[in-house]
């Protein structure tokens, strides 16, 4: 239980700092409510598992090889300036506000969290945080040492999330429609910086590797 509970505030250490995932999050909690924020949150988490998965069983040398990274930045940032400029271009619809029921489809939000989680950067974090864990602490006879550790990291992260959007969730109870629409605005500009973020290191490899 204590390594259980040291890694659950590491999640919340990682889970801390603003990424494209938290401005996402952010934005569809107060434009649609808190499942919508929580559905981006989850569709991030489904890609933590799947690369934990991948380095559980051996695959982060894979993952760290120069052809598969490259296409990975491109569409990363690709994903990311399509979801920032949605976010601009319809900042003034779709709001709803608190006590108002959304007709986005949840679905939607998860899919977002998904497809903004699809990235080198994301990769590289977890292949450089769970990396560490794995060779200090994996024992091929003891695998639930890691399991746990990956329970607990992830669970902080959870944590941070219910956090952060029950935070919107009281926040977006006194904003009214122009500030949700120009929170939308800077948050689809951030996420459009994090595209042209993405297709910097895009480039970088590429000429690294020329």
């Amino acid at each position: 239980m204590v390594l259980f509970f040291t890694y659950v505030m590491g999640g919340l250490a990682i889970a801390m700092p603003v990424g494209a995932i938290t401005v996402e999050m952010t934005k569809q909690g107060l434009k649609n409510g808190f499942m919508h924020g929580w559905a981006v949150g989850l569709g991030g988490m489904t890609i933590d598992l799947v690369l934990i998965a991948a380095l559980y069983f051996g695959l982060a040398s894979i993952l760290q090889l120069p052809f598969i990274q490259i296409p990975m930045w491109l569409i990363g940032a690709v994903f990311l300036f399509l979801i920032g400029y949605e976010s601009i271009k319809n900042a003034d619809s779709g709001i709803t506000l608190a006590g108002e029921k959304s007709d986005k489809s949840i679905r939607s939000s998860y899919r977002n969290g998904f497809f903004v989680a699809i990235s080198p950067g994301n990769i590289v974090f977890w292949l450089s945080v769970f990396g560490a864990v794995l060779s200090n602490t994996y024992n091929p006879s003891e695998p639930s040492n890691f399991l746990l550790i990956a329970a607990g990291i992830l669970t902080g992260i959870l944590l941070h999330d219910l956090g952060l959007l029950a935070i919107v969730a009281t926040t977006r109870k006194v904003m009214n429609r122009s500030m949700i629409k120009g929170f939308s605005i800077i948050a689809g500009a951030v996420l459009i910086g994090f595209s042209g973020y993405f297709v910097y290191e895009f480039y970088t490899v590429i000429m690294d590797i020329m």
